[in-house]
């Protein structure tokens, strides 16, 4: 076999290999955090895990101070929540935070909303809402 041929193969294989690989890593699916595990993808896991956080937050900062924290950066350093989770944009979603008379609203909005991106809303009750076709509210379903 010629020298230019043997290289040509070459480049097919790798070429083939490469395809092969790309195809197995867009084809995995989401991999459940815990048992019944409501996120379809990593992102709404990782938000999910936002909303948990600033809830437990929320609930030991009314603890301590009988109200709850007026701003995100209020909760530095309640529970888990650290500096970093002050900062309302958090990857593929985006956060909006709320306080009300008695409470607080939080909403996690996703940059592109699909299948794989459901709005979460959630208030001082702890209770996780979530939508698939539109910002997410109280009258959504809500999340396990």
């Amino acid at each position: 076999m010629k020298p230019g041929y043997q290289r040509a193969s070459w480049i097919a294989a790798f070429t083939l290999i490469v395809a092969l690989l790309s195809s197995f890593s867009l084809a995995q699916t989401y991999q459940p955090k815990f048992k019944d595990d409501p996120a379809r993808s990593e992102s709404e896991a990782n938000a999910l895990g936002y909303m948990r956080t600033v809830i437990r937050a929320q609930r030991v900062y009314y603890k301590k101070n009988t109200k709850y924290a007026a701003s995100l950066a209020d909760l530095v350093h309640t529970g888990s929540f650290t500096r970093r989770m002050a900062s309302t944009d958090r990857g593929d979603y985006a956060v909006t935070f709320r306080t009300r008379k008695d409470g607080y609203e939080l909403l996690l909005a996703p940059k592109q909303l699909d299948a794989e991106h459901r709005s979460f809303y959630s208030t001082e009750e702890g209770i996780i809402h979530a939508d698939e076709a539109k910002e997410a509210d109280e009258s959504a379903p809500t999340v396990k």
